[in-house]
C-alpha cells in the first residue's frame, strides 16, 4: 500500500469519458492553409529531419543552411546549421513591399474610452529601427548581450523584442505581474546589463506602478552583487509620467524622450547564425530556481511561423487575437513572432478580459473584425461564469479558435464551441510547453475532427511516446496513463537551460536515455514532465504535471518557489505546497506551514505568509489558503507526504497512512479542514 502514497496526480486522475467528434465546417476547410493529408507522410520518420525544410522555406534567409540537424553534441540539438537569418527582418521588413500600409498590431487599451491604436507594418518598421539604434548607440549593446524586459501588454513590448532581434541582442521578457524580486532573479541569472520597463499600465481599471518594480529589481540585483547599468522606461502616455517613483539620475532613461534623437535612423538587420539564441524565457522547475529556456533564431522562427500558418490557419488578411500575455511563451510564439512572420494583423490587449464586464472580448472582436481567437481554458471558464450569454449579443464571427496552456473540460469546450464560436469555428486544443517553442499535439483543423477534452494527435514531424515509470511503452487504447515524451528533436525545441547545461540534460533527457554519449537522436527521448493517455484513435489527453509544478491559470509555478517564499517569514519552520482543483483556474496552491518553537498561529500570521508569497513571486502564486499546522505528515525518513496534504485539501481519502511516522497527524488535519471556512 505504501507504493500508492507516491502516485502522481496524473496517475490517479479520474479520466473523462471519450467524447464524440465534431467536424469543421466546409467553409473553413476549403480556405484552410493545410488540407493535404499527405503532410504526415512527408513528415514521417523516414523523411526526418529534412522534412523541416518545408517549415524553414516559409522564411527569408540570407544564406541557406549546410546541415538541417546537427546531433554531434546530443541532446544539444542545432538546427539549420550554417544558415543566416534575422527574426526582425522576417517579421517586419520583408512585408513592406506588399503590406506596408496593412495593420501589423492592433493595440487595445484596457480603458474602453481610449481609442484603439492601429500600427501599420511601415510604422512598426520605423519604430523598431529607431529602438534598435538607441539600444546599440545609447546602451552600447552588442550581439549576444542580454536585456531583461519587464513590460506589460503594450505594442512597445513587441517593438522592443524586434529591436533586440534586429541587432542580435538576446531578450528576456519577465511577466509584468511578477514582483521586482522575481525580476531581479532573472536579471542576475541572465547577466543583463539593461532593464527595460514601462512606468505604468492598466489592470482591472487601475494604473499599476511598474516603475516601482524596476527600482526594487535593481536594488535586489545589487544586493546580490550585480549592477544594472541602465533602466529604460517607456511612458504609458508619451510626455506624461504615470508612476510616482522619481527618475534615478544617470541610470534611468525615458525612452519616449530619448528616441527623438534617433528619428529616421535605419539599422541594417544583423545576419545571425540560425542557431544563435533569440531569447530566454524563464519557467518554473522542480527546484526553487527558475530556469532560462534558451531558444534559437532560425529553428524557433521556422517552427512558430509554420504552426501559426498550418495549425492556427493564419492568412495575411486575417485579424488574429491571442488573448495570452507576451510575458509567457504563448505570447512570444503566437502574438509576436509567428503571426508577424506571416504578415497577419495581431491584436494586443492591455488588460483583463472581464473588464469592465464579460462582454469586453466580444465587443473587441466585433469592432476589429477578429476572425481567429486564441485563449486559455482559465479565461474561457471565467468568461463562461461571468457572462454565459454575452457572446450572443455581439456580431462577430470566428473561423478558428484555439485553447492552450492546460486541459479543458468537455462541458467548457462545448460552451466555447457553441456559444463563443457560434458552432461555426474550428477549434484546436493545443498541447506544448515553454521549452517546446510551439505546438506539439493538436488536430490539424481541416484534416482531423475535434474531440472535446482531447488535444488530438501529434503534429506532423512530432513522434510522441508514452512510457511507464520503468521505460516500457504504453500502447494506444490501453486506457493507462504514463509519461508523455517526444522521440525526436524538432526546430522549435529549446537549445539548453541558460548557464546550466547539466540541468538541461538531467531534467529533460536523462530519464529515458537509451545510450549515454550517443549521437543518434533516437536514443534521446524528450521527457516533458506531463502525464498523458492515448486513446485508440491516436488522440492524446494531457492529464497534468507529474513533477512539483502547479499549473495555475496556465502559469507554471514551482512548489519549491512558493515554499521558499513562505520560509522568508521568520516564524515558519517548514512549508509544503499542494495543488487543489479550482473551478476557474484549474489548479491553485494550498500552503501548509509548521511554525518554529514558541511561535503562535494567528490570522495575522497567515496574512503575512500569504503576502510574502505575492511579494516574492506574484499575486498569481497567492495561496488559496494558508494552513498553520502543528506537524506535517511525514515518512519515517522525514519526507513530507504532500499527497496526504493534497487529499486533505481536496476532501479525498488519503489512503493507507499507517506507514507514516506520525499517522495521527492526518486525523487532526482532517478535523481542521472540516471546521475551517475556506
Amino acid at each position: 500500500m505504501e507504493k500508492q502514497t507516491d502516485l502522481s496526480e496524473a496517475e490517479i486522475a479520474v479520466h473523462w469519458q471519450e467524447e464524440g467528434y465534431y467536424h469543421a465546417p466546409v467553409s473553413f476547410v476549403v480556405q484552410a492553409n493545410l488540407r493535404d493529408a499527405d503532410v504526415f507522410k512527408r513528415f514521417s520518420p523516414e523523411n526526418f529531419p529534412e522534412c523541416y525544410k518545408e517549415y524553414a522555406d516559409l522564411l527569408s534567409w540570407y544564406k541557406y543552411w549546410d546541415k538541417t540537424l546537427d546531433t554531434s553534441n546530443a541532446p544539444f540539438w542545432r538546427w539549420f546549421v550554417g544558415g543566416k537569418i534575422n527574426a526582425s527582418y522576417n517579421c517586419v521588413d520583408r512585408h513592406l513591399e506588399k503590406h506596408r500600409n496593412k495593420t501589423a498590431i492592433h493595440f487595445v487599451p484596457e480603458l474602453e474610452q481610449e481609442r484603439i491604436q492601429h500600427i501599420t507594418y511601415q510604422e512598426l518598421y520605423v519604430r523598431v529601427n529607431e529602438m534598435a539604434a538607441l539600444l546599440r548607440n545609447l546602451c552600447g549593446l552588442e550581439v549576444g548581450n542580454r536585456v531583461t524586459l519587464h513590460m506589460p501588454m503594450v505594442p512597445e513590448l513587441a517593438i522592443t523584442m524586434l529591436a533586440c532581434a534586429r541587432i542580435g541582442v538576446i531578450h528576456s521578457q519577465v511577466f509584468s505581474g511578477f514582483s521586482g524580486k522575481a525580476c531581479a532573479e532573472r536579471i542576475v541569472d541572465s547577466g543583463s546589463r539593461v532593464l527595460i520597463t514601462m512606468d505604468g499600465y492598466y489592470r482591472g481599471g487601475t494604473m499599476q506602478d511598474q516603475k516601482e518594480k524596476a527600482d526594487i529589481a535593481v536594488a535586489e540585483a545589487a544586493s546580490q552583487g550585480y549592477a544594472v547599468e541602465k533602466v529604460l522606461i517607456w511612458q504609458r502616455y508619451p510626455g506624461k509620467h504615470s508612476s510616482p517613483q522619481p527618475l534615478v539620475q544617470g541610470r534611468d532613461v525615458v525612452l519616449n524622450e530619448a528616441l527623438k534623437s534617433y528619428r529616421g535612423t535605419r539599422i541594417e538587420p544583423m545576419q545571425m547564425p540560425a542557431e544563435a539564441p533569440l531569447f530566454l524565457m524563464y519557467t518554473s522547475g522542480t527546484t526553487g530556481t527558475p530556469k532560462g529556456c534558451q531558444h534559437s533564431t532560425g529553428g524557433y522562427l521556422a517552427y512558430v511561423a509554420a504552426t501559426s500558418k498550418f495549425i492556427q490557419d493564419i492568412h495575411p488578411e486575417d485579424v488574429y487575437w491571442c488573448m495570452a500575455d507576451i510575458g509567457w511563451i504563448t505570447g512570444h510564439s503566437y502574438i509576436v513572432y509567428g503571426p508577424l512572420a506571416l504578415a497577419a494583423s495581431s491584436v494586443i490587449y492591455e488588460g483583463l478580459p472581464t473588464y469592465p464586464d464579460a462582454g469586453r472580448p466580444w465587443r473587441i472582436a466585433e469592432e476589429l473584425g477578429v476572425n481567429i481567437f486564441h485563449t486559455s481554458p482559465t479565461a474561457i471558464r471565467a468568461l463562461r461564469r461571468a457572462g454565459p450569454d454575452e457572446p450572443k449579443k455581439y456580431n462577430y464571427h470566428f473561423k478558428h479558435m484555439t485553447t492552450v496552456g492546460e486541459p479543458i473540460e468537455p462541458e467548457v469546450w462545448r460552451w466555447y464551441y457553441e456559444t463563443v464560436g457560434k458552432s461555426e469555428a474550428a477549434i484546436v486544443d493545443t498541447w506544448w510547453q515553454t521549452e517546446n517553442g510551439g505546438f506539439l499535439c493538436s488536430t490539424v483543423p481541416a484534416l482531423h475532427p475535434m474531440k472535446p477534452g482531447s488535444a488530438g494527435p501529434a503534429l506532423p514531424g512530432i513522434y510522441p511516446v508514452i512510457y511507464d515509470e520503468d521505460g516500457n511503452e504504453i500502447p494506444r487504447g490501453a486506457n493507462k496513463a504514463g509519461n508523455i515524451c517526444i522521440r525526436n528533436p524538432w526546430p522549435g525545441i529549446f537549445q539548453t537551460i541558460w548557464g546550466d547545461p547539466e540541468r538541461f540534460v538531467r531534467q529533460y533527457y536523462a530519464r529515458y536515455n537509451k545510450r549515454e554519449g550517443s549521437k543518434d537522436w533516437r536514443d534521446w527521448p524528450y521527457f516533458a514532465g506531463d502525464g498523458a493517455v492515448q486513446s485508440a484513435d491516436g488522440y492524446y489527453r494531457i492529464l497534468g504535471r507529474i513533477d512539483d509544478v502547479i499549473n495555475v491559470a496556465g502559469h507554471r509555478l514551482g512548489t519549491k518557489e512558493i515554499e521558499s517564499a513562505a520560509l522568508t517569514v521568520p516564524e515558519v519552520a517548514e512549508a509544503a505546497v499542494v495543488p487543489v482543483a479550482d473551478e476557474i483556474k484549474g489548479r491553485v496552491p494550498d500552503l501548509y506551514v509548521a511554525l518554529k518553537p514558541g511561535a503562535k498561529p494567528s490570522h495575522e500570521l497567515e496574512e503575512r505568509i500569504s503576502k510574502a508569497v505575492t511579494t516574492e513571486i506574484s499575486p498569481i502564486a497567492r495561496p488559496r489558503k494558508v494552513w498553520i499546522v502543528a506537524d506535517m505528515p511525514k515518512t519515517r525518513s522525514g519526507k513530507i507526504m504532500r499527497r496526504v496534504l493534497a487529499a486533505v485539501s481536496s476532501g479525498k481519502d488519503a489512503g493507507d497512512v499507517s506507514t507514516l511516522a506520525n499517522p495521527e497527524v492526518v486525523a487532526d488535519l482532517r478535523k481542521m479542514a472540516e471546521t475551517a471556512k475556506v
